[in-house]
């Protein structure tokens, strides 16, 4: 099972973030279980070219700031090869959702849309940067605590305003981090409803 290519017109992939395909009639721990359990089968059965080992990771939108732990509801490696380093993808991609209430690679296409067409990576993530005058160690090179790489999905839920958690995939190429979660997510509000 392949994945397919996600868009990379930001009004497009907040559009389907927000579609009822992807949003919860409920999420509690049980939904978050299945929603992770559902990612690591998904990544398990890529082919060879999109599988590398990868974190999951989903945790409630609530206690983001004040020195309030964070509320992970699942957490698992898909299998052995991930690095601490994915820890750190993981927290910075979940600050994006949070922040910004769109995916991590929303972000990163919104940021691209103001870009000559041939913008390396590095134009890009200083683009984000000075666009959103967030904190950069590095003198603006790379946001300290943010990443515009895909990944980072927010959880919606009927009747509810907001993001109410956030799912985060760490360790593939980014657009793929992006798109197993955007399509497990719509099979599972597909399987709840």
């Amino acid at each position: 099972m392949t994945l397919a290519t996600p868009s990379t017109d930001a009004q497009v992939l907040i559009a389907a973030e927000t579609s009822p395909e992807q949003t919860f009639r409920t999420f509690t721990t049980d939904t978050a279980w299945t929603l992770g359990n559902a990612l690591r089968e998904r990544i398990l059965c890529l082919p060879s070219g999109q599988r590398k080992p990868a974190l999951i990771s989903i945790a409630l939108a609530t206690a983001t700031s004040g020195g309030v732990p964070l509320h992970v509801l699942f957490q698992s490696a898909t299998e052995s090869g991930t690095i601490p380093d994915n820890e750190n993808w993981v927290r910075r991609k979940r600050n994006t959702v949070l922040r910004w209430g769109v995916s991590s690679w929303a972000m990163r296409q919104k940021t691209i849309g103001g870009l000559a067409a041939n913008a390396s990576a590095d134009q890009i993530e200083a683009a984000f940067v000075k666009k959103y005058a967030v904190a950069s160690a590095n003198g603006g090179a790379v946001a300290d605590e943010y990443a515009i790489h895909g990944g980072g999905y927010p959880i919606r839920v009927r009747g509810v305003e907001g993001v109410v958690a956030v799912v985060v995939v760490s360790g593939l190429k980014q657009e793929d981090d992006h798109q197993v979660v955007a399509e497990t997510i719509r099979e599972v509000v597909a399987q709840q409803n």
